[in-house]
């Protein structure tokens, strides 16, 4: 009986202890271009702050790193320079990021035109 009450207080103490692995993190996007207007945008199951050129996470999930978060932000801000979490995004990861951007730039002129 005791052996199963410290198996399950050793499952608990391990779930609890993976799950806020991410809570000291930061994940940040540098700005192409300066947001106007303090934003706030969900991407990645965590909510950024964006002011200037900067749009930042300090709750950060296991998703807020990934190339999905950051297509977001691309999509409502442009083109993303850096994208950074424990480390930064590799080059090709981050120009998928903003084949988004850059998207919805070339459709910009068109929609405008209509």
């Amino acid at each position: 009986m005791k052996l199963i009450t410290l198996a399950a207080a050793c499952a608990a103490l391990a779930t609890l202890s993976a799950a806020p692995a991410f809570a000291g993190d930061t994940v940040v996007a540098k700005l192409a271009q300066p947001v106007t207007t303090s934003s706030k945008i969900i991407a990645g199951d965590a909510v950024f702050l964006c002011e200037g050129d900067t749009c930042v996470s300090n709750a950060v999930t296991s998703q807020t790193f990934s190339s999905t978060a950051c297509k977001v932000i691309a999509a409502k801000f442009g083109t993303i320079t850096a994208y950074t979490g424990s480390k930064p995004m590799d080059d090709a990861r981050l120009a998928s990021c903003n084949s988004v951007a850059v998207a919805r730039a070339a459709a910009g002129p068109q929609m405008a035109k209509q």
